[in-house]
């Protein structure tokens, strides 16, 4: 395995398009609706990664990306920000937010875990 990366995104298409493409290149996939369930999902058994969407109800992933990177126990899990709103100065707003990389909607299936294996090797550095 390759390593374990928690996908949040509330659209169930999504949600499996990324999982299926991750788990097909080795990685373990684990799948969260909203910020609430990923936060009961990282306290229990912290990721190796999150690819989050942006646009969550309830919390929103900026607010998740803020709230873990204060975290002393989550601050060093790599967060990517997944977005089908790629207007102008949000790659800038999710990097403030704490995120560690960004891509947006829709996903390029050919290059997603080649983008998750980079951010976990500079994880390790």
């Amino acid at each position: 395995m390759k390593g374990r990366i928690l996908v949040v995104d509330d659209n169930p298409a999504n949600l499996k398009l990324a999982c299926d493409v991750l788990e097909s290149d080795g990685f373990e996939a684990i799948r969260a609706v909203d910020a609430e369930q990923a936060l009961g999902m990282i306290s229990r058994s912290p990721p190796d990664l999150i690819l989050m969407d942006i646009a969550l109800p309830g919390m929103d992933g900026l607010t998740l990306a803020r709230k873990l990177k204060g975290g002393d126990e989550t601050r060093g899990i790599p967060i990517v920000a997944l977005t089908a709103f790629a207007m102008k100065g949000d790659c800038q707003k999710a990097l403030e937010a704490g995120c560690d990389g960004y891509i947006t909607k829709p996903i390029d299936t050919r290059r997603l875990s080649t983008q998750v294996e980079e951010l976990l090797v500079r994880k390790a550095i």
